[in-house]
């Protein structure tokens, strides 16, 4: 059996902004992911950033906005170039379950309705990620 050609190494929450005042009832939610790979390690940190916000005030007033870091080591890749297409859709699947579970549990603890965010299909967001990639 061949070894996959990325690991999920770690994962941290940098910024966790959640406004608990007059929770709007129309949500709508928007995500922006980039990337960094590190050639010399080859590591790649994804930073995923997850909005929700008012449809009528827009997403200049976010109530929560979520910005997750994780860290995915890979095997035999030693360029941007070498990243399995694969990876940019994958990636984003593979953190978005801890960021919709921390959503759900940080919100429940504030002693509101706990946002729970459906599980979504995020392949649309392989394409941004990886133009939003740079090397370092």
């Amino acid at each position: 059996m061949n070894k996959a050609s990325f690991s999920l190494t770690n994962y941290k929450f940098e910024k966790v902004l959640i406004e608990t005042a007059n929770l709007p009832a129309d949500i709508s939610i928007d995500f922006s992911p980039e990337g960094v790979y590190y050639k010399e390690k080859s590591e790649y940190d994804l930073k995923f950033v997850v909005t929700a916000f008012d449809e009528k005030k827009g997403q200049e007033l976010p109530f929560v906005q979520i910005t997750c870091v994780a860290n995915f080591k890979f095997m035999e890749v030693n360029s941007l170039e070498e990243i399995p297409t694969y990876f940019y859709k994958n990636s984003i699947a593979i953190v978005f379950p801890f960021i919709r579970a921390f959503i759900s549990s940080v919100t429940l603890q504030c002693n509101i309705q706990p946002i729970i965010l459906p599980t979504l299909n995020l392949s649309s967001l392989e394409l941004p990620l990886k133009q939003n990639t740079k090397t370092q």
